[in-house]
């Protein structure tokens, strides 16, 4: 099997993840503007937030993180990878429906568990409702993430990339006929998820199907092949939960403040932006790839590899971050501030975007480095590190909330975030030169940096020679503009000064 282009399909899964990230704009911008920081609002994103967690845990976190480097040694060795997946996907399925069917029973314990606060007023009844509707989406998109690992495997990013595109218009779509026909907002959308998960999933399955797997659920049967894969994913399932606790601890410590978990979400829509278009390209290609090389014992093209998705994820995020933390007011009200959503709803989302903008390098390269262990079938190393992520998360987070309010979820995130990024690259330290830096990396890394903090003083000045344009209605949107263009402009014009990017560069990578 021919090998992807490296690059070339980071901007494929990039490109359709940006598209995704820009209707999911849209779809805030509406859900603030009809919903603000109510009561409907605050529980349809808890409500949402429970399939979406219990599916990084099962599909996109623990499973694939162990599914995808055992079919993409398959592939690469034609040790039947058809019926291995067949298998797979017939013991993810069975999980998952004993798991809908028990959320449905349990659901106002999981409301409880992920926002206690909601427990003295209306906003738990809502949730438990909402959670209800809402919750089989799991299934679906499960077994969607479960053929969209089928088909990066095999070097086909395309359709897996584009699925979440129809989540946004279906929510975006069924949002605009609710307000238009006086239905209720809130229970619409929650009846919408499901539907769009099934839309997912018919999208990803007729792919996979054109690529030769067609996946038809069977009885599923505990096959050697999949006891090995319980084995490796029983600790990325461990770390999963590790992570799922992490927000969990943020949402409790946000739900006793009145708006706030509404203000957390919305700020982390915006920093989603970099780090999906980016960070999810990367985890997406990278993974199958480092785990073909190993399996071909090539060592020096899946160190390339490394280092290449590393410079390609400090290019974008390091600028992203810094516009973040140095405009995040004109950000937030241009997107949001309109209908139920105001200047004080604008000012407390700011502060959490500018808080997670200090974070955003951290969770772009644990995708960087993550796949150095996976790739490996090593599950274990992770699980640790997040462990003692975690530790840091619920200090720093239930410690610093009587001081600073719901930001302490912000703050210990982004805490988070860089400890695990150390402890990840020094326990790579033991895989030799395969998982090292190399000198062209740090070498661009440096540029990339200095580029980036240029690029935030450009930011700072032009945002002071604009003034009350970017507050006053009929301006902002324009000022905005100008602010962001004259920001990317003077940073990729700063990069090719001093060789952190390339315009040639790119061009050759793109023909690899």
């Amino acid at each position: 099997m021919a090998r992807p282009r490296l690059i070339k399909s980071f901007l494929t899964v990039g490109f359709w993840t940006l598209a995704s990230r820009v209707l999911g704009f849209v779809r805030d911008i509406l859900f603030a503007a009809y919903l603000g920081a109510g009561p409907a609002a605050e529980a349809f994103v808890i409500a949402f937030s429970l399939p979406n967690m219990f599916r990084r845990f099962f599909a996109e976190g623990a499973f694939n993180m162990a599914f995808i480097p055992m079919f993409s040694k398959k592939v690469e060795s034609g040790e039947q990878p058809l019926e291995f997946a067949r298998d797979a996907l017939s013991g993810l399925a069975s999980i998952l429906i004993v798991l809908t069917v028990a959320a449905q029973v349990f659901m106002p314990w999981l409301v409880f568990a992920m926002a206690s606060g909601f427990s003295a007023d209306a906003r738990f009844d809502l949730a438990v409702d909402y959670g209800r509707i809402a919750f089989p989406y799991i299934l679906f998109i499960s077994i969607a993430a479960l053929l969209s690992g089928v088909l990066n495997s095999v070097g086909r990013f395309a359709a897996a990339a584009a699925a979440p595109v129809l989540l946004n218009i279906v929510l975006t779509t069924t949002m605009v006929w609710a307000a238009q026909t006086g239905a209720d907002i809130g229970r619409a959308l929650a009846w919408a998820v499901p539907v769009a998960g099934i839309a997912q999933l018919a999208l990803v399955w007729r792919a996979a199907d054109r690529a030769g797997f067609r996946l038809i659920p069977r009885i599923p049967k505990m096959t050697p092949e999949l006891k090995r894969l319980a084995i490796i994913a029983a600790p990325a399932a461990l770390a999963g939960g590790v992570v799922q606790v992490n927000l969990l601890v943020g949402r409790q410590v946000a739900s006793f403040f009145e708006g706030s978990i509404q203000y957390l979400n919305l700020a982390d829509r915006l920093y989603q932006l970099p780090l999906g278009v980016v960070a999810i390209a990367i985890g997406v290609v990278l993974l199958p790839e480092l785990s073909r090389r190993l399996q071909a014992g090539d060592g020096a093209q899946g160190r390339d590899a490394m280092n290449r998705a590393g410079e390609f994820a400090l290019l974008l995020t390091l600028p992203a971050a810094v516009a973040l933390v140095v405009i995040p007011q004109p950000l937030i009200s241009v997107l949001f501030e309109r209908g139920k959503f105001g200047s004080q709803d604008v000012a407390a989302t700011a502060m959490a975007v500018a808080i997670y903008g200090f974070g955003l390098p951290s969770f772009v390269m644990q995708k960087v480095l993550q796949p150095l262990y996976f790739a490996r079938e090593d599950t274990r190393s992770p699980f640790r590190f997040a462990l003692i992520a975690m530790v840091i998360n619920a200090i720093l987070a239930i410690g610093l909330a009587p001081v600073i309010g719901y930001m302490a979820a912000a703050v210990a995130t982004s805490a988070a975030g860089w400890a695990m990024v150390l402890l990840l690259w020094r326990g790579a330290r033991g895989m030799g030169n395969a998982a090292k830096f190399d000198h062209r990396f740090i070498q661009k890394a440096a540029r990339i940096g200095l580029a980036s903090l240029a690029m935030g003083l450009v930011l700072i000045v032009t945002k002071y020679l604009l003034g009350d344009l970017l507050t006053t209605a009929g301006w902002r949107y324009p000022a905005l503009v100008v602010l962001v263009s004259v920001g990317a402009a003077s940073y990729f014009a700063i990069s090719q000064m001093i060789g952190a990017f390339s315009f040639g560069d790119l061009r050759r990578s793109l023909k690899r």
